[in-house]
């Protein structure tokens, strides 16, 4: 349809609603003459009076009323979705589609989402946990999690953890035969077990702090895997030492099953980062720890 013979289809309609012109002007927030101009262009437009106007008063004519008649429940159903829209705007929903790796899943993510869904009931989440880099918009993500350090300069993100702390662990049983390591020049006399990022296929190297001093070490990895609970669990099973999350080694350490080493070099993670696709703008906002 015409656009301005829409908007003179509402204004024509707003005209005999308020019953005058300068009622109708008020309403719309433009001149009288203004809509009276409107009004002109919409009957040429049509070729058929629509209005009986004088300076005293103003009727819809024959013609104008059985338009009205039919045009009312149009411009209802139209006011009946934008108000829709409005309350989409006051209380979001649909689906909401995040990929995280399995730290951010666990830890980042899904200690949020009971304030979430009580905030927004009407919002579901869909998370696929993967440890490698996805493309969040050729995948069809509304927003990824990942660490920091991996994101490109030009993606918007925002910050939804402090940077996490790392710890270096091992078996009671492997530490029995294998005394535990002093400095980070010591690690290369032990078995290690590392994390394979999926994605570029690099092992995580080690970084190692104390006092302002940063060591990196690339060890030999006598046990890769891109899963961080297997990779935990074979710790505990005696195979070496690992590299984890302090929150991943929680539960074994308070259960003794994992001990910690070189303490004093224990570095810290990243934070962790929400990546948001620049085309979605209905996103909640996911408040920062």
């Amino acid at each position: 349809m015409d656009r301005d013979l829409w908007s003179g289809l509402a204004v024509f309609e707003t005209i005999v609603e308020a019953g005058s012109f300068a009622r109708a002007a008020t309403r719309l927030r433009l001149s009288a003459s203004a809509l009276s101009h409107a009004m002109r262009s919409l009957e040429t437009k049509l070729g058929v009076r629509l209005l009986y106007r004088t300076t005293r008063s103003l009727a819809p004519t024959p013609a104008g009323e059985e338009l009205l008649a039919r045009l009312r429940p149009a411009i209802a159903s139209v006011a009946g979705a934008l108000a829709d829209l409005d309350n989409a705007r006051e209380r979001p929903a649909g689906r909401i589609r995040v990929s995280a790796h399995r730290v951010a899943a666990i830890y980042a993510i899904l200690p949020r989402l009971a304030d979430f869904a009580r905030a927004y009931p009407d919002i579901a989440v869909e998370l696929v946990v993967d440890d490698g880099f996805v493309d969040i918009v050729a995948d069809r993500f509304d927003c990824g999690v990942r660490h920091a350090q991996t994101l490109q300069a030009d993606m918007i993100s925002v910050r939804i953890s402090a940077p996490v702390p790392l710890v270096f662990v091992a078996a009671p049983a492997y530490l029995a035969d294998h005394p535990a390591p002093v400095d980070p020049d010591d690690i290369a006399a032990y078995r290690c077990l590392c994390y394979l990022y999926t994605s570029s296929g690099v092992v995580h190297r080690w970084r190692f702090e104390r006092d302002g001093r940063t060591v990196e070490r690339s060890v030999r990895g006598d046990f890769i895997t891109n899963d961080i609970d297997l990779m935990r669990d074979a710790a505990v099973a005696g195979l070496g030492v690992t590299c984890l999350t302090l929150p991943h080694a929680a539960l074994k350490r308070a259960a003794g099953t994992l001990v910690e080493v070189l303490a004093d070099w224990a570095p810290t993670f990243p934070r962790t980062t929400s990546i948001i696709r620049a085309d979605v703008n209905r996103l909640p906002p996911f408040r920062p720890s």
